[in-house]
């Protein structure tokens, strides 16, 4: 048996390396199959449009709530998934 039998283990230790490199690079970036915005969009630009009119104002920090907020009003906001028991 030669010395030489062993070297392919040795070699196959950098090779898968660089091997799960290339694989983990292609599976993450996917640079194949990327979309490219700046070349494959076409964007029409049109003049801004809008108006100056007022619409309120406010000034300071005089309220200590926004109006409409729903902070208390817990059962409101949060809603139970479809489907789920009710576990009181």
């Amino acid at each position: 048996m030669s010395d030489d039998s062993g070297l392919w283990l040795l070699a196959l230790g950098p090779a898968g390396a660089a091997g799960l490199y290339w694989a983990l690079y292609r599976h993450y970036r996917n640079t194949d199959k990327s979309h490219s915005f700046e070349h494959e969009t076409e964007v029409k630009a049109q003049p801004v449009t809008g108006s100056e009119h007022k619409v309120g104002e406010v000034k300071g920090t005089r309220d200590q709530s926004i109006s409409g907020d729903n902070v208390s009003a817990f059962r409101k906001r949060v809603r139970r998934a479809a489907g789920r028991a009710d576990t009181r």
